[in-house]
């Protein structure tokens, strides 16, 4: 196995979880008889460039072609992609004449803020279901994997994208050095890129081991992501910091030889920061294993107590994310009853591995479960919010990650 950006020969185990189904494959009633195929979940650190990266089982062409997530069913994620687009409206000076670009558009989640401002927008989105929705809202979508390819297609037809975005898919790309040089084809001269990953010190420090799964090929510091945007001639000029997926970066790009945007000292001060916390230092990736583990540990022990009270526990969201956490802990129905979503895609489904049922969220009300186990905790503020009701039978929150809670 050799890096995926770099070619170094992998060496560095940086945590194993087992093995696993793909994430998003939610199965049907009448496949949970058949052979469900699991896969080594075990991540590698590059020696050279530090990129933290797994092996490639399924190509992306089987995970990404029908797909079960929707941008759309989360209110926390609208608001985050809305305030985006009033601030880079507003940040660089977007109107009737610009042209903005999304990888992995989705659902249009995103492109639709833009549209309202009348704003010209092209989605590229893989998953032909998904894309099928984007263009029912009226978003312009090519159903495309993103890569050179694609890339040239685009500029022969003179797509040049004013601002070029992707939230949350740098880390879902086998062929990295593909797709960011597709990033430097279709840039306008002073275009703007910005992409939006789970940032990989946050990973470390907070146990988000459940951010890790067959769909998310690769994991970023910035130093890295700085490595592989370079090597392209693109650089990254500014850093944000932001809340979402447990705490994300959105980096800010342009052409090399674009001289019009200065260094932010962000992009220095997080560099230096990850330097101190052991990011370019290979033997400080060795502990983040133990930590896991532990984590295991904890939240078996929690969900044993409980059953052994008589207590029940239902799941909240059926995120690629949880099933990480499910499949590496063990946890079936012998703990879990059921989990809910608000995403229609996934009721009526069961989790790949461990075979949770996925039922509508009103499934709560007429269980009254004691705990509710919450999966996509990055969402937890909003999902409390929702389900506030279980109060009313003294229900209460479980939140596995980053550390065991009860609220």
């Amino acid at each position: 196995m050799r890096c995926r950006f770099c070619d170094t020969p992998l060496k560095h185990l940086f945590v194993s979880l087992g093995s696993s189904p793909l994430s998003n494959s939610y199965l049907t009633k009448e496949q949970l008889h058949k052979m469900e195929p699991f896969y080594p979940l075990d991540v590698y650190v590059c020696e050279n460039c530090f990129l933290v990266q797994l092996q490639e089982f399924e190509n992306p062409e089987t995970i990404f072609t029908d797909y079960a997530y929707f941008s759309s069913y989360s209110d926390t994620w609208l608001k985050h992609a809305k305030d985006y687009v009033d601030r880079m409206t507003g940040l660089f000076g977007l109107g009737k004449h610009s042209y903005v670009t999304e990888i992995a558009s989705n659902d249009g989640y995103l492109l639709q803020y833009f549209v309202e401002k009348g704003i010209p927008v092209l989605g590229i989105e893989p998953a032909r279901n998904v894309a099928e929705v984007a263009e029912k809202k009226g978003i312009p979508t090519e159903t495309a994997f993103w890569g050179r390819e694609t890339a040239a297609r685009l500029a022969s037809k003179g797509k040049y994208a004013d601002l070029l975005l992707g939230n949350n898919v740098l880390a879902h790309v086998p062929d990295l050095n593909g797709f960011v040089s597709g990033l430097k084809i279709i840039l306008k001269p002073q275009g703007v890129i910005t992409m939006e990953f789970p940032h990989l010190m946050r990973l470390v420090e907070e146990t988000q081991f459940d951010t890790i799964y067959h769909e998310h090929f690769s994991y970023f510091s910035l130093i890295t992501a700085d490595k592989v945007f370079a090597s392209h001639g693109l650089t990254i000029f500014e850093v944000e910091e932001l809340p979402t997926h447990g705490g994300s970066l959105r980096i800010y790009a342009r052409h090399a030889e674009d001289n019009t945007k200065p260094f932010s000292e962000r992009v220095y001060e997080l560099k230096e920061r990850e330097t101190a916390a052991g990011f370019t230092n290979i033997d400080s990736y060795s502990g983040f294993s133990e930590k896991v583990k532990a984590l295991k540990r904890e939240t078996v022990r929690f969900l044993i107590q409980a059953k052994e009270e008589g207590k029940r526990i239902v799941g909240y969201g059926a995120p690629a994310k949880g099933n990480t956490l499910l499949n590496y802990c063990g946890i079936r129905t012998d703990f879990i009853d059921y989990t809910v979503d608000r995403n229609p895609h996934k009721q009526g489904r069961y989790l790949p591995g461990s075979h949770i049922p996925v039922e509508s969220p009103n499934r709560i009300k007429e269980t009254k479960p004691d705990y509710v186990m919450i999966l996509p905790w990055n969402l937890k503020d909003e999902i409390m919010e929702q389900m506030s009701f279980i109060r009313e039978w003294g229900g209460r929150f479980f939140i596995p990650i980053p550390k065991n809670t009860v609220i």
